[in-house]
């Protein structure tokens, strides 16, 4: 396939977790640059954007990076983009759900699926008359946060309550968060289920190793947080993985939830409670794949991603030359 002249472009935040998404672009000779979220603008002046589609790989838990600001940037520039009319994988209504846990569990809740029970805070002095309306073990979650970072574990309202005292309990970036009644995963695993294109894709079982980062990928460790060492298939945040198809109904559920969600590509998670419901908890428009996915998926799904790219690029494509130029641009 050859290409037009507008290249596409990866607009992204962390580099190390897309380097096999470059890989395969380059393997397929698919003109793409990189922006690099942290240091890239825009002039919304501009008529027309240089990119034939931009696929959209913010994540929420720059902030533990020390790339907050790029967050709520990123809002603006896809807005922008959308003015424009350039096609993006993952536009607005997608980044909008990624950056909001609360907006998640509203969106869970106009489908009628299940979710832990919750109270939405925006201020520490809200979290113990919360907690004391659920039921012990409670997490504090931030609103915006990815990668486990951002959320707290209570057991008791003594245990809070000193936490509360000692200053320990942040409500995160945008100074909201969720009060949420913990649940244990029955055979202590959650599932992490992943879409291309609003259909199933692949699951996962995800062993959790002793924190919240239950990201599958290399290259998840979040600073500050220590994780096992243990694990049959090790990821960079330590958690142990195992390949699963889950039920019909499931998958339904996931397939409405991302076509509801306007996420192109991402996944949800969910685990099963002790009675045997299943409970969804987690939409990730910023699914990284799971590492070593060939060995334990039997496919490599940055695959399908790319065949899903060329898809959506085929309207702007002329089969008649080779790319003249490299487009790519250095990594900053």
């Amino acid at each position: 396939m050859t290409w037009s002249i507008k290249p596409i472009a990866i607009y992204y935040e962390h580099p190390a977790w897309f380097k096999p998404l470059f890989a395969e672009l380059e393997k397929r000779r698919v003109p793409f640059v990189r922006l690099n979220a942290a240091q890239y603008s825009y002039n919304p002046a501009e008529r027309e954007a240089p990119y034939s589609l931009v696929l959209n790989r913010m994540s929420p838990s720059a902030y533990t990076r020390g790339n907050a600001s790029s967050i709520f940037y990123s809002q603006q520039y896809l807005r922008h983009l959308e003015r424009l009319g350039v096609s993006v994988i993952n536009g607005i209504q997608a980044a909008l759900i990624e950056f909001s846990k609360a907006g998640q569990l509203e969106l869970l809740a106009s489908l009628g699926l299940n979710f832990p029970r919750t109270k939405v805070i925006n201020h520490v002095n809200q979290v113990l008359p919360a907690a004391k309306s659920l039921r012990f073990p409670i997490l504090v979650k931030a609103n915006i946060g990815g990668s486990g970072a951002g959320i707290l574990r209570f057991d008791s309202e003594a245990e809070l309550t000193k936490a509360i005292s000692l200053n320990q309990v942040s409500l995160g970036l945008d100074s909201v968060a969720l009060v949420q009644e913990y649940i244990a995963p029955k055979d202590g695993h959650i599932v992490r289920v992943e879409t291309v294109n609003g259909k199933f894709l692949y699951a996962i079982k995800v062993y959790p190793s002793g924190s919240f980062n239950l990201c599958p990928a290399d290259f998840c460790e979040v600073p500050g947080y220590t994780y096992s060492q243990a694990s049959i298939h090790k990821s960079g945040s330590g958690v142990t993985v195992e390949a699963y198809t889950p039920p019909a109904h499931i998958i339904q559920d996931v397939e409405r939830i991302v076509k509801s969600a306007r996420l192109d590509l991402g996944g949800v998670e969910y685990l099963v409670n002790h009675d045997g419901t299943p409970v969804y908890y987690d939409i990730n428009a910023l699914s990284n794949f799971v590492a070593n996915a060939t060995d334990i998926l039997g496919f490599d799904p940055y695959v399908n991603l790319v065949d899903y790219i060329e898809d959506r690029l085929k309207p702007v494509f002329e089969p008649d030359f080779e790319p003249a130029f490299d487009y790519e641009t250095p990594v900053l």
